[in-house]
């Protein structure tokens, strides 16, 4: 209860960004200030939040790598979103389990979709939205709390739908690549779904655009060595796939 009650309250002020002791109380009647106080004390000493004067603030808050939000998103790199989905088409295929993680590049590839028999799941409310035009495949979007701002499902219970299921192949979008970090994102939720997504599927398929190369976010969510296949726009620096060939990696 203490550890669910902590998560709940991670995922709270990460998509708040800030939250007051008495805003707490709101969304935790039954807990004493001071059990929140400890609690808090607790987030902050494992590296999830700082407190500040009268509450806390996320850690993506204070150093300003929070997720960017989808309307600006969907609007940046366009012709290269639309570049990997097409190529990222040739991994779909009929009467095949798929997982479609949430994002702008995702969604394109949504968009692209053939309407054929398969089960796909998503995350994302913007890819399942360009799915409802088909008709022949399973289409599940996994219930959870609704992140506003990148328009996706996230929480324990979203992972938790997807730890019995066996995927084909998981499509995973990502935020930022170093050869150190390995594959990372700046929240928290999204780390633990795209671990499980990948830990479920017999093949992963990292959708990246150049622009991501040398980017580092808090939680790295995948090494190359989790990874089967890179689709990008053909502008990654060549040192980077010349050590993701090394690493087995198919980079197209």
């Amino acid at each position: 209860m203490v550890r669910d009650r902590r998560d709940k309250m991670a995922s709270l002020i990460r998509q708040k960004g800030e939250i007051s002791i008495g805003e707490l109380k709101t969304h935790f009647p039954s807990v004493s200030e001071m059990t929140l106080r400890r609690d808090l004390e607790f987030l902050d000493q494992q590296g999830h939040v700082v407190r500040v004067h009268g509450g806390v603030k996320s850690i993506e808050a204070i150093i300003g790598l929070s997720e960017e939000t989808y309307a600006k998103r969907s609007t940046e790199n366009v012709d290269q979103k639309d570049r990997i989905a097409r190529k990222a088409l040739e991994f779909v295929k009929p009467n095949t389990s798929i997982f479609l993680d949430s994002g702008t590049t995702t969604t394109a590839l949504s968009r692209l979709i053939p309407d054929q028999p398969c089960d796909i799941f998503t995350t994302g409310v913007t890819c399942a939205a360009e799915l409802a035009r088909l008709d022949k495949p399973i289409i599940f979007l996994a219930g959870g709390n609704l992140n506003k701002v990148s328009l996706s499902t996230f929480g324990s219970q979203v992972t938790s739908q997807i730890s019995d299921v066996n995927f084909t192949v998981a499509f995973l979008g990502v935020t930022g690549f170093t050869a150190k970090a390995g594959f990372t994102t700046g929240v928290l939720d999204d780390c633990e779904l795209k671990k499980k997504a990948i830990q479920k599927a017999s093949k992963v398929v990292m959708l990246m655009d150049s622009s991501k190369i040398g980017k580092v976010l808090t939680y790295t969510f995948a090494s190359l060595e989790d990874v089967d296949v890179v689709v990008s726009d053909g502008n990654l620096d060549p040192d980077i796939v010349e050590l993701m060939h090394e690493k087995g990696v198919e980079v197209i």
